[in-house]
């Protein structure tokens, strides 16, 4: 049994073959338009204001059909491009010839036309485009949801983007947000004198983070390569090479869990600065985050999740022994083995992964406890060295690293370093954190040419790394980054 949605695609495929058998091309190569909508409307509102002497203002404007109305021997159709929607009328579709007549019957909602006129403003006070002439740019073939102003199925908007960017202008307005915060980010970066470089997607080990990579093959090379799971090492090389200041906003890929704030594949600023160290990174990330939002939101606070987060600097600092001490109760100071600390966490009804290490448990006790509480901007400083093997420890603790996290809205926003520069002691935790990994069951290779290249010397050097996605979610008040990305993966229907 035909279904209404193939009855109604059958129907405009009819249409299209009657165009196309009367000599209407129903998708032509381009379209000369001279105003967008919101251009045209501006145009009208400056006439009005008296900043424009001409009698008639003339546009020529093209958009999707979103609306149609007839009213006796008057039409009204709605279009809508990038920049807004705009009312045509179509004043007395009697009167045209037989050609027009034709092409006018056979639109449809979705279509995409072209039209020239005259701008007015209805009675109703509605900024009008009064058509002299008009084209069909594109024939659509599908019927839009029926609600096409508000299609409501999560699954099918992130399946059919296109479809979820058409129907929902809130969603559009979420990316454009995202254009502009990463816009700012760089201009934020350029002006202190960062450098924005480009390094590999494809790396022949993994590493710079704590995470499953996806594998590939290159079958010139006969070799497999990992997607990066992080910018990191690259950037460390450059820092090395000489340039002081460096950045990259990239993908970066890892195989693990999807949920409301983790996708596979995500957007990554990672810096690096000669010179520095982790508390004028601290200082940098506070003034940038403040900084984007004044210039994209026009404010320094938003609203995430029914409370008003302030970026305003400076954000609280609190040290994460005393932070999961004071939330959870455990001071794992006083459980150095992995065992011990496992049982403690039992003890308290903690469901424990038995394959997870001591740094996997405390960042457990972290996710579980701490960060619900950090609705605030908020810093947490000084790891333990086991969870940080790229940081350098404090000079008055060799147990603790220079190594903060930003938190804001109960979500991880940024990870920061002092970076460990020591190439022998650098090759000692890499070689111990391979050995974990393995008894996981987990693949962990030693970079051998970053570790070489750190045998030539690197400075003292902060460095960053910021989820875009992430901090676009809190921007615009979602909860779920798959509303942050416009293509997330999804897994495939059967």
């Amino acid at each position: 049994m035909t279904s209404r949605i193939e009855h109604i695609s059958q129907q405009r495929r009819e249409k299209l073959d009657r165009l196309r058998a009367s000599g209407i091309n129903p998708y032509p190569h381009r379209y000369h338009r001279t105003h967008t909508a919101q251009q045209a409307v501006d145009l009208l509102k400056q006439k009005e204001a008296g900043l424009s002497q001409a009698e008639e203002l003339e546009a020529a404007v093209a958009g999707r059909i979103t609306a149609r109305r007839l009213m006796g021997k008057a039409a009204f159709i709605d279009i809508r491009d990038g920049s807004g929607k705009i009312q045509l009328l179509f004043q007395d579709i009697k009167q045209l010839d037989a050609r027009r007549s034709e092409l006018f019957d056979s639109l449809d909602l979705g279509d995409i036309i072209g039209v020239s006129g005259t701008l007015l403003r209805t009675r109703t006070g509605e900024p009008t485009i009064k058509v002299r002439d008009f084209t069909l740019l594109a024939k659509s073939l599908q019927p839009l949801p029926e609600k096409w102003h508000g299609l409501s199925d999560t699954e099918k908007r992130y399946r059919q983007r296109y479809l979820d960017l058409i129907a929902n202008t809130e969603v559009r307005d979420i990316f454009q947000i995202r254009s502009r915060v990463i816009s700012a980010i760089r201009e934020f970066l350029n002006q202190r004198g960062f450098l924005e470089v480009e390094t590999p997607a494809l790396q022949p080990s993994a590493g710079g983070a704590l995470a499953r990579p996806f594998v590939t093959h290159h079958h010139a090379l006969d070799q497999d390569f990992y997607l990066r799971i992080a910018l990191e090492l690259h950037l460390k090389r450059l820092i090395i090479g000489g340039f002081d200041k460096v950045y990259e906003l990239g993908r970066a890929f890892r195989n693990e869990g999807i949920s409301t704030r983790h996708n596979p594949e995500f957007t990554m600023l990672e810096s690096y600065e000669a010179y520095a160290d982790y508390n004028d990174i601290m200082n940098m990330l506070e003034e940038m985050v403040a900084g984007v939002c004044q210039q994209v939101l026009c404010k320094e606070e938003v609203e995430f999740e029914g409370n008003t987060i302030s970026f305003k600097p400076p954000w609280r600092r609190i040290n994460l022994r005393e932070a999961v001490k004071e939330y959870s109760g455990i001071d794992f100071v006083q459980y150095p083995e992995v065992d011990l600390l496992r049982s403690r966490m039992e003890e308290m009804k903690i469901e424990v992964d038995p394959e997870k290490n001591w740094a996997r448990l405390v960042d457990e006790l972290i996710s579980t406890f701490v960060e619900p509480h950090l609705l605030q901007p908020t810093f947490l400083i000084d790891y333990p060295v086991s969870m940080s093997p790229l940081a350098k420890t404090k000079p008055d603790n060799d147990r603790v690293v220079e190594r903060f996290e930003a938190f804001a809205g109960g979500m991880e926003l940024a990870n920061a370093f002092t970076e460990l520069n020591d190439p022998i002691e650098q090759r000692r935790r890499f070689v111990q954190q391979q050995k974990e990994r393995r008894k996981e069951g987990e693949a962990e290779t030693v970079d051998e040419d970053f570790l070489l290249a750190l045998e030539y010397g690197m400075p003292p050097t902060g460095g960053l790394g910021v989820g875009i996605d992430r901090l676009v979610m809190l921007l615009t008040n979602q909860q779920s980054i798959r509303e942050v990305i416009l293509f997330p993966q999804l897994k495939e229907k059967p």
